[in-house]
């Protein structure tokens, strides 16, 4: 029987601003997955946060979308959302985008990464989890992982990997998806996914087997609701080892702390730091963006696990480039680069700014019109 592994996020509600989950609606949510299982809708679940998002992850054996997996989790969401209100926690629901359930929940607003496998002997996996940025952010890595052979070996040295993999690509804006093959289109997949606001990864397959390596949410909330409502603050599952890339290598990916938009208000670039499960925590100007990875075995549908895969000083320096770049970038202020391109503010708040102002905008040749009238009256004044 199929195991699928579902990690299933939402922004209900944090402390002190957009900073982090209480742990009151973790425990909410972790007795509404507990009577899941044990009316054997799951098998297992684990919860956990990034900033100041709720994180379930889950196993099953009743496939993707499936409607009772997520009405779990949104009954999960619901009931650690009424916490939130009690306790006056802020942004209490931000992510629920609706009040009634409808089957699944796509487009509802929730974050979804959910893939359905058949269990190797040993079944390791990785779910990276990122606050205060969008699904595009995991663009890079995931070409680092299963197309840069600098970045994975096994891409030269493994024969089950040296086929290459299959790139799954969407457009966000358009709802279309294409297949690209690595490593003989790679420079069509990168014209794509180098502009990861619209275009963003949504699987990877080995080519070799069609066996799913990679899955990542896709949700972009301001598409959901026509407004901006928050970032959409992405989780991915990866499938590691024998075939698909080494923990280490899936790892390494994030040894660079790349741009990713988001941060403050979702309207600037920044750093995507990786950190451990203690240190994910949105602070400084709400960030910087925040990543953690949690390492998993899934045996007969059993969590083994996690390990907290961030917490190691090999990665300091990470953090501290990080940190670095932080300077650097908030040194900007209100200019780009900081701020994000216009296109990308059109759906945040500022709009509301610049409309307000539309009418005070005069048109250049009715402003040189009227200097030359005040120009040519006071000629004829002077004479």
């Amino acid at each position: 029987m199929k195991t699928t592994i579902s990690v299933i996020k939402a922004d209900i509600g944090s402390l002190a601003g957009h900073h982090v989950v209480h742990p009151d609606t973790m425990a909410a949510a972790n007795k509404v997955l507990a009577e899941a299982k044990k009316q054997n809708i799951i098998i297992d679940y684990y919860v956990t946060n990034v900033g100041d998002d709720l994180e379930l992850i889950m196993t099953h054996n009743r496939g993707e979308l499936d409607t009772k997996v997520h009405e779990t989790a949104w009954e999960a969401f619901k009931e650690a959302t009424k916490v939130a209100k009690d306790l006056g926690l802020y942004a209490a629901g931000q992510d629920l985008l609706s009040d009634t359930f409808s089957g699944n929940l796509k487009g509802m607003g929730p974050g979804i990464a959910e893939m359905e496998i058949e269990e190797r002997p040993a079944e390791p996996f990785v779910v990276f989890m990122a606050d205060k940025t969008e699904p595009g952010a995991f663009n890079y890595p995931q070409y680092k992982m299963f197309a840069d052979p600098f970045n994975t070996a096994g891409l030269v040295i493994d024969p089950t990997m040296h086929e290459g993999f299959k790139f799954e690509v969407l457009d966000v804006f358009e709802g279309e998806s294409v297949i690209l093959n690595s490593p003989e289109e790679i420079y069509d997949i990168l014209g794509l996914i180098g502009t990861p606001s619209k275009y963003v990864i949504r699987r990877v397959y080995r080519k070799a087997d069609n066996n799913i390596g990679a899955v990542t949410s896709i949700e972009r909330l301001n598409l959901i609701a026509g407004k901006y409502v928050g970032k959409d603050d992405p989780v991915m599952i990866i499938r590691v080892q024998h075939g698909f890339p080494a923990l280490g290598e899936a790892l390494e990916a994030f040894s660079f702390p790349y741009l990713v938009p988001g941060w403050m208000r979702g309207s600037h670039y920044g750093p995507i730091m990786p950190v451990s499960q203690r240190d994910a925590r949105a602070t400084r100007f709400d960030g910087p963006p925040r990543l953690i990875g949690l390492g998993f075995n899934v045996k007969n549908g059993r969590l083994v696990g996690p390990t907290d895969l961030f917490d190691d000083p090999a990665f300091d320096e990470t953090r501290r480039l990080a940190e670095d770049i932080a300077d650097y970038m908030r040194r900007h202020g209100p200019f780009m680069p900081h701020r994000l391109e216009p296109s990308e503010m059109e759906y945040t708040t500022l709009p509301l700014i610049t409309e307000k102002l539309k009418p005070r905008f005069k048109k250049e040749s009715d402003v040189t019109k009227a200097k030359r009238s005040i120009y040519e009256n006071t000629s004829q004044g002077t004479d």
